[in-house]
């Protein structure tokens, strides 16, 4: 059995040959397009450098930020050293004259504000019938009887 070959053979693509009408459009194409591409470049270059220059700055703020923000440190915890001082002697100040009144009371007689306390509630707990004074000390320090 014979084959046919019932299909016309495909034609082959010839190339065209280049005309001048074909020739001046993609010649104009090209020209357009490296235009283009120069202005896109110098457009990149230009971005390129603002980045630079806003990196650069923003980095400068950043140093100067970080120094003060150093220096303000520097000066709190000075400032808090100098509080602690202050603090740890105003407490000694305030222990030593708790201790001097807790002295002076006890050269007056008064061992203790709460055995006064108790004392004068019971006037008579030693059997006498005698007119019990208190001792009352106001806010300044100066001691006032009733």
């Amino acid at each position: 059995m014979a084959t046919s070959d019932s299909t016309p053979p495909l034609p082959v693509s010839v190339p065209l040959a280049p005309n001048k009408e074909n020739i001046t459009p993609v010649g104009s194409k090209i020209a357009e397009l490296n235009e283009s591409r120069t202005e896109l470049l110098s457009r990149i270059q230009g971005l390129k450098q603002d980045l630079q220059n806003w990196r650069s700055k923003l980095d400068t703020q950043v140093k100067i930020y970080g120094d003060e923000l150093t220096e303000l440190k520097k000066t709190l915890n000075v400032e808090v050293e100098q509080l602690r001082s202050e603090f740890q002697e105003l407490r000694g100040t305030l222990h030593q004259q708790q201790e001097d009144v807790t002295a002076s009371l006890r050269n007056l007689g008064l061992q203790d504000v709460s055995e006064g306390a108790k004392d004068a509630e019971d006037p008579k707990v030693e059997g006498k019938d005698e007119e019990v004074h208190t001792l009352h000390i106001k806010e300044n320090g100066k001691e006032v009887e009733n």
